[in-house]
């Protein structure tokens, strides 16, 4: 029987991790929020070290110092542009160890013949076939985000039908081992699910991926939750619940912002709806200007919006365009940052990265509270945003990112494009914006181009 101490010590851990995911709903207090989950999770790693006997202590000890080891070296020196594809892999880490262990717990149970309750049995297989499913799955998504392979929806012949046999046979499996357990069946259930997981995400490309990172996110806290019941481990359980239950309500608010559902995000491309991603430059005649010409349309507005996006983040352009933000409004006019939910490649990506330039908070506004705003603007300047300002949304249907709310940018009176060249963004698709008449173009890197504009302006 477990101690009382451990008992109350996993629940003080628990409150910890729900406390943490409450911290988590807001810059102010994300970090503390971020901490405190960190801690806590500490303490529940430590804790069976005091009451069990456990076998193979070297091996576990050097397997948590190179699981430390490797994580904060590998968050200290990952770059913003490429949080996203860390998120991937450790998520996919986690749901490859549920599976693991549950394979084990299999193991264990076969080879002594233990009596145990079909949920359990259960919940065994559901744990090996979903978290072989968000391990292969995340490391796919992780090649499309690190341009390991075409960001574009990979789509054969025939998918449709190798996918559903690959799901009749995780049930079939699944129903092999609850009747009667065997060892072999976990283990080709758990190759069924790393090609499912394969195939769940090969249809999906460009902007949809981070929402698919987001579900199999919510697919390893589910994992873990069941390992939770199959371990007999409370803590597990309520850990991988508020992982699982978080990470959906995102997927299905990521979904919403893009104007689509789930299903047509994962399965778009088999009939042509998904964010295809590539295309190419256009060689379409545009207006453009230089840092100077821009410097004294933004000095005499009254009130100007900026548009962050993933161009912003790649340039590391945010300190110089703070700096600018702060000299305009010196000069009396009035500046907020536009944030659309989905802009650069992970939820939050864009406030994440303007607080590190020490933007205040207060200048952030989401698209509800700032999209009736763009017609009282006189100029918005958009930093490396693309398809989050594409009037094809609203206007296009049969586009790939019709349907999705976007910042009204086309409503300002003047707007300046940031871009370091023609080519479109995720989505594949000419965004028109660019050819309007009360547009122009600025051209070449941000970091570089944002630091002569800030001279330019600074020199009026």
């Amino acid at each position: 029987m477990t101690p009382t101490w451990v008992q109350l010590a996993y629940l003080a851990c628990a409150v910890c991790f729900i406390l943490a995911l409450k911290g988590l709903s807001g810059p102010k207090t994300a970090r503390n929020g971020n901490l405190l989950g960190a801690v806590a999770a500490v303490v529940a790693v430590t804790i069976p070290f005091f009451y069990l006997e456990l076998d193979h202590v070297a091996l576990i000890l050097a397997a948590i110092l190179v699981g430390t080891v490797g994580g904060v070296v590998g968050a200290r020196k990952v770059q913003m542009t490429q949080m996203p594809q860390m998120v991937a892999l450790f998520n996919g880490v986690g749901g490859g160890a549920a599976a693991l262990v549950a394979l084990l717990e299999l193991g264990e149970i076969v080879g002594h013949g233990e009596d145990v309750g079909w949920f359990v049995l259960l919940a065994t297989a559901f744990t090996i076939a979903v978290g072989s499913v968000s391990f292969a799955g995340s490391i796919v998504t992780f090649a499309k985000l690190q341009d390991l392979m075409t960001s574009a929806p990979v789509v054969f012949k025939g998918l449709p039908i190798v996918f559903g046999i690959g799901l009749l046979a995780t049930i079939l499996l699944t129903g092999i081992t609850i009747g009667e357990p065997v060892l072999w069946a976990g283990v080709v259930l758990a190759l069924v699910g790393l090609v499912v997981g394969v195939l769940l995400v090969l249809p999906v490309g460009g902007a949809d991926v981070p929402i698919v990172i987001s579900l199999l996110n919510a697919f390893t806290g589910l994992t873990v939750a069941a390992g939770g019941y199959v371990l007999d481990n409370t803590l597990l359980l309520v850990a991988g619940t508020l992982v699982g239950a978080s990470g959906t309500f995102l997927t299905l608010l990521m979904a919403n912002a893009m104007g689509r559902s789930v299903a047509n995000i994962l399965f778009g491309a088999l009939k042509g709806g998904s964010t295809l991603g590539g295309g190419e430059a256009s060689d379409r005649p545009v207006k453009s200007a230089g840092p100077n010409d821009v410097a004294i349309t933004l000095g005499y507005a009254d009130r100007v919006i900026i548009v962050p996006g993933y161009g912003l983040a790649v340039a590391q352009a945010q300190h110089a365009l703070r700096e600018l933000v702060d000299v305009l409004g010196e000069r009396g006019i009035q500046v907020d940052y536009a944030i659309h939910p989905v802009a650069g490649r992970m939820p939050g990506h864009m406030n994440v990265l303007l607080a590190e330039a020490q933007v205040p908070y207060e200048q952030l506004k989401e698209m509800a509270e700032i999209n009736g705003d763009f017609k009282d603007a006189d100029v918005v300047l958009v930093v490396g945003a693309n398809d989050v300002v594409n009037p094809a949304a609203k206007t296009t249907p049969g586009a790939p990112i019709y349907g999705m709310p976007i910042l009204n940018v086309d409503e300002a009176k003047q707007v300046i494009f940031m871009k370091r060249s023609m080519r479109p963004g995720f989505a594949g698709i000419e965004n028109e914006l660019l050819f309007d008449e009360k547009t122009t173009l600025l051209f070449g890197d941000a970091k570089d181009t944002m630091s002569k504009l800030l001279n330019a302006v600074k020199a009026l």
